[in-house]
């Protein structure tokens, strides 16, 4: 297996944290890949990354059951107004592919929130930086490597 730049900055960092494989492309959402993977869908985490009317880029973790809401978002970020920006733009912005964005390992630093929900788990799953990994991380650990702000998303 190859290291992608999130498991770089973990091994880096000393920080604990498991590589799951799913050699199965063909899963096109979180719920999914959290069935392959024999794991709770509520520990699964999307990355999602957001443009403020300000234009500012805003990165926000989710479970795969739920839908990104844009207020509480704007709320945490303090902006009027902000959007997911569009799947052409991933790339070119954060070094990643969809479906393989991690929040660790971004081409710059931008700010990051997670739902609250990941404190009621002992580890959760967050993409590895590319399409078919996925990281089994404790979300304190999480947090505290990426400087991440906890708050109420869903």
């Amino acid at each position: 297996m190859n290291k992608t730049n999130a498991m770089r900055i973990l091994d880096k960092e000393k920080i604990p944290y498991e590589v799951l494989d799913y050699t199965d492309k063909s899963l096109t959402n979180g719920e999914e890949i959290a069935n392959f993977l024999n794991e709770n869908p509520l520990q699964v985490f999307k990355t999602l990354v957001t443009i403020s009317k300000s234009k500012n880029h805003y990165v926000f973790l989710i479970n795969v059951n739920s839908e990104l809401d844009l207020k509480k978002c704007a709320l945490a970020s303090n902006e009027k107004n902000i959007e997911l920006i569009h799947q052409k733009e991933l790339l070119p912005l954060t070094g990643y592919i969809h479906g393989g964005c991690s929040p660790l390992g971004m081409k710059k630093e931008f700010k990051t929130f997670i739902d609250s929900s990941c404190l009621n788990y002992e580890y959760i799953f967050i993409s590895g930086g590319k399409v078919g990994y996925q990281i089994k991380i404790n979300p304190h650990d999480l947090i505290k490597i990426a400087n991440i702000s906890v708050c109420d998303l869903d």
